[in-house]
Parts: C-alpha cells; structure tokens; sequence
C-alpha cells in the first residue's frame, strides 16, 4: 500500500481522484475541486492516491494546519471495497502524518437519514482501525458531523481554528459547534 501525493502536472491521476471524489461524496459536502487543487498549490491540502501495485484504490484529502491534520475526504473505489484496502490506507495515513493529531468528520449516527446504516458502518469501520470519538459534533455547512480522532485529544476550538486559517475567517460561519 502506498500514498503517493498528487504531482500539478499528472493529469491522468488527477483525473481519477476527481472521478472519485465526485462519486463517493453527497453533494451537499463537497468542496469544489478546483479549490481543493487551489489549497493543495498553496500547500494547505494534501491529495493523495491510494495505491497497490500501481493500481489506484482510492483518494484522500487532507487540511494541514500546525500539528494536526484533518482527513476530509477518504473513499476507497467500489470496486476495491470490503477487502481490506480502507484499513490498509488508514494505516499508511498515520504512518504518512506520524506525531500529528488526525480528524476525521462522519456523518451523525445519532439521527434518522436514508443512509443511517452506511454511517453506522463508516463509524464501525473507523472504531476497528482504532479512531475514537472526541465528544462533540460540529455542523459543517448545514450537515451534523461526529468530529473523531487517531486517538489524540482535539478540542473543539483547535478543529475549528484548522478551518479558519486555512480557508479564512468566513469559515466560522459555516463550522458551529452542534448542540
């Protein structure tokens, strides 16, 4: 398993990431790409590729900020799921961001929704690769998010400080603390 992170000029693999990333994610929680690839530019943002063999697994997309890393977008193709890639990358990614506090978003589990069983096994799947919870939600942009950790303490003025001062002031608008 390897991460390999995403050079400006590789068109074809940046092709596959956004193919991807349009795919797995709701509209409603997606960032427009090209800002996404804007962050990444300006360093702000990983994008990596998942990869074995040469073969492309999956995507993940970081907000770096000071010591922690937020994993904002991870989605493994369907065809590569259910067979232990997902926890594989998982442990390349803290491997790749060792000594700093990863955050992870999942949509709530605690209200009904269409896809309540999907979430329940994204939150079973991360509790098996030894992420935990940190103890509150947040609402990003209208949608109620469980804020989860590699097992380091965040608070949630530190989470939403990795926002602001990647993506600007106007984010303290859009990431709230949910009660």
């Amino acid at each position: 398993m390897k991460l390999e992170l995403l050079h400006p000029d590789d068109q074809a693999k940046k092709k596959q990431i956004e193919t991807l990333y349009l795919k797995a994610f709701p509209k409603c929680e997606r960032k427009p790409f090209h800002i996404i690839c804007q962050k990444s530019r300006e360093g702000v943002t990983d994008i990596l590729s998942i990869e074995e063999d040469d073969q492309f697994l999956g995507l993940a997309i970081t907000i770096n900020y000071e010591d922690r890393v937020l994993l904002d977008y991870f989605a493994m193709d369907d065809k590569n799921r259910g067979k232990g890639y997902g926890s594989s990358a998982l442990k390349a990614l803290a491997q790749y961001y060792e000594g700093r506090r990863m955050i992870i978003e999942i949509e709530t589990t605690t209200q009904e929704a269409d896809n309540l069983e999907e979430r329940i096994r994204r939150k079973r799947f991360y509790h098996k690769n030894g992420i935990t919870n940190l103890g509150f939600m947040a609402d990003l942009f209208g949608v109620r998010m469980e804020i989860l950790s590699n097992g380091t303490p965040v608070t949630f003025d530190e989470y939403l400080e990795l926002y602001v001062e990647t993506y600007g002031e106007r984010m303290r608008e859009f990431v709230k603390a949910a009660r």
